[in-house]
This record gives C-alpha cells, structure tokens and sequence, in this order.
C-alpha cells in the first residue's frame, strides 16, 4: 500500500477482452430467407449528402435580395468611425417583401453630424440594389444604440476586442 492509501498491484499480463461476434450464419442468408417483413435499412449518409438545402424566398435572411441589400449597407460607412453602419450596429432590422425593402436604423448618437444625411443615404444605396422597387428608412432611437451591438469584426477594427 502506498503512502496516500491507495493499493497497488504489479501484474504480469491482463487478459484481452472479448470481441463482438458475428453469425456468419444469418449474414449469409439471402433477404427472402430472412422473413417477409424484413427491409434493408437505407444508408442514411447516401440521402444526406444528395438532399440540397430548402431554397430561401429573395427576401428570406440568406436569401439573395436580402443579402444584396445587407451588402449594400455594408459599403455605407459611418464618416468618424471606419466601421460600416452594418457591423456598426446601426441597423435594427431589415424588411424585403417582394421588392420593397424597409430598414430600420439608428445613429450613435442623436447629435450626430450625419443625422439628417445617413439615412438618405441608406435609402438611395438600398434602392440601387436590383430586385428592390421601393426603399424605405426608418430612423429609430429605441433601443439607444451601444457598442455591445457592434460586431465581434467591428471592435476588432476598433481595437476594443
């Protein structure tokens, strides 16, 4: 016995454990033999590789209407901060349904020297981007925006991560 209590046994070999066994027997029968009622389990990676992912709307997040307006907000960026408004935080939620598009944003501060230009700006980029008829911006300040709505690349731009 060692000095904290624990025993300790030296041995010469340790016996292997078993391994599982197949019946050759029932492998070899063919499927009829096996009952009426048997069916072959189909091979669940065989219709998992060819399913294609479900088709996304345009105006569905990830659709391509919605991420062509997500990256034309992206090419916007605030004039004091070299962050574009997206990863910014300053945009709240984007709306498309069938080509029109309303964006809800808001600004850093109310006093913000961009505060009457920005958001016609994001109405007029927004409503370059083809498939979107009509653009609409709304300016809103509830919820006051804060740096914890910027993205983790945006306060790495910062230098705030």
């Amino acid at each position: 016995m060692s000095d904290n209590g624990i025993r300790i046994e030296e041995v010469e070999s340790v016996e292997q454990p078993r391994r599982a066994r197949v019946d050759l027997q029932d492998v070899s029968k063919p499927a009829s033999d096996l009952g009426e009622n048997f069916v072959r389990k189909k091979d669940y990676l065989a219709g998992f590789l060819k399913a294609e992912p479900p088709k996304l709307a345009g105006g569905e997040p990830g659709g391509d209407l919605y991420e062509a307006v997500v990256d034309a907000l992206k090419e916007i960026y605030d004039p004091e901060i070299p962050v574009n408004i997206y990863e910014l935080g300053l945009i709240y939620g984007i709306e498309v349904d069938e080509g029109h598009v309303k964006v809800n944003m808001t600004l850093t501060t109310p006093n913000c020297p961009v505060a009457e230009s920005m958001p016609m700006e994001v109405e007029m980029r927004v409503g370059a981007v083809p498939g979107v008829g009509v653009a609409e911006v709304n300016l809103v300040w509830d919820p006051p925006w804060d740096s914890a709505k910027m993205s983790d690349e945006a306060k790495l731009e910062l230098g705030m991560l």
